[in-house]
């Protein structure tokens, strides 16, 4: 196994990132996770290094990884050392790196060139917003969503996105809006081609933050706000790609696994607690801790191992089969993840949950950030595509 990773990921750029987290990141993890506080530090510290534009090709600057460069699980490698030491931090980690994978690929010359120069040499920030859940929440008192203005300098957008990672932080947005009316990428409703995606400079003085929504239980430093437009004009020279290529060339699906390898890096991190709080108590022939411990190093190699596999399809171009199995690695390294952590509690105790302990914050960020996704619909959605049943294998939307 150790060979076969060793192929496939890029030992030295990881080794280089895991001494970046281990020593930085993880020490600022509980401080951003207090003040519910963007990772600002962390993404100057990796501009610094030169990791600031990973699936940025090597034309522009960047370290060329993507899902269509033969290297994927190289990227999901440095997505688990983050998280490692700081889930919230990985999260916006996989936001940047989600938009510029978009730009690389749908982008034009004069867009990359424009848009990359910033990333690399000024080390910018970007990221991905979707999220416009359609019904309301108890206790909700106004509805989220976008609408689209066609005008003759571009388009208008109105309204308010929710679940905005990195808000605080980002210089530039990817928007998936749809001119049906709101509902995003996820909710959308129509043809495919009524979604589109636009580059969003967010210093622009028409959008504005509201941090009250964002009182979670963990992924706090992920700063996921509500962001409001107020006659945002996007100019049509922003449209990235053609309309509904984000849905109809299933872009989602390309980013899954990442998921996945968040959640791999709160596991390792939550089991690494684990061995330096058996050793301080000299708990190593207690066998029911021994029972745990192989659990969980089971589950970890078992996670690995998935992502290893839907990485391996990638690089052999089977693009059908990496995104099924991509969604078996996210519902199936999320059970393994959220084990693990149980065994963690079982075995370190009360004492383990109480703040400023590693384990009590990465318990929360765990419970928070597996809900991204509803893991029995996503179940669902492979029992579909199982039996030949129509189904939506990038949001498991029920049909």
């Amino acid at each position: 196994m150790k060979q076969q990773e060793q192929r496939v990921i890029n030992a030295d750029l990881l080794a280089k990132l895991k001494i970046l987290a281990k020593e930085e990141f993880a020490s600022r993890a509980h401080l951003q996770d207090a003040d519910f506080s963007f990772p600002k530090e962390n993404f100057q510290s990796l501009f610094r290094q030169g990791f600031i534009a990973p699936t940025v090709s090597v034309e522009f600057g960047g370290a060329g990884l993507g899902n269509n460069h033969g290297n994927i699980r190289t990227l999901w490698a440095m997505t688990t050392e983050i998280a490692k030491a700081d889930m919230s931090t990985a999260r916006c980690w996989e936001g940047h790196n989600n938009a510029l994978m978009l730009l690389d690929n749908l982008g034009t010359y004069t867009q990359k060139e424009r848009w990359f120069e910033g990333v690399v040499e000024h080390g910018e920030i970007w990221t991905v917003w979707s999220g416009e859940p359609v019904l309301k929440t108890p206790g909700q008192k106004q509805k989220f969503g976008t609408t689209v203005t066609i005008t003759p300098d571009g388009y208008l957008i109105n309204g308010s996105k929710v679940f905005c990672s990195g808000a605080p932080g980002a210089s530039w947005a990817i928007l998936l809006v749809n001119t049906n009316g709101p509902g995003g990428a996820r909710y959308a409703n129509g043809s495919p081609e009524s979604v589109i995606m636009l580059g969003c400079d967010l210093s622009d003085g028409s959008v504005s933050v509201d941090d009250t929504w964002w009182k979670p239980i963990g992924m706090r430093g992920s700063v996921s706000y509500h962001v409001k437009f107020n006659n945002t004009l996007i100019p049509f020279e922003n449209q990235i790609g053609e309309p509904g290529q984000f849905l109809s060339d299933e872009w989602q699906t390309r980013w899954i696994p990442q998921y996945a390898a968040t959640f791999l890096g709160g596991a390792e991190a939550a089991y690494e607690y684990t061995l330096s709080h058996i050793e301080t108590q000299q708990r190593k022939n207690d066998p029911y801790v021994q029972h745990r411990i192989a659990k969980m190093a089971i589950n970890i190699q078992s996670a690995r191992q998935w992502l290893d596999h839907v990485a391996r399809l990638w690089d052999e171009d089977d693009i059908e089969s990496a995104k099924s199995i991509g969604n078996m690695v996210r519902y199936q390294v999320e059970q393994l993840t959220t084990q693990t952590i149980e065994h963690a509690v079982h075995t370190c105790g009360a004492r383990s949950l109480i703040q400023p302990s590693p384990l009590e914050r990465i318990l929360r960020d765990v419970t928070m950030y597996t809900r991204h996704d509803d893991d029995d619909q996503l179940l669902a959605t492979i029992g579909k595509s199982l039996l030949g049943q129509q189904h939506d294998r990038s949001f498991f939307n029920s049909k």
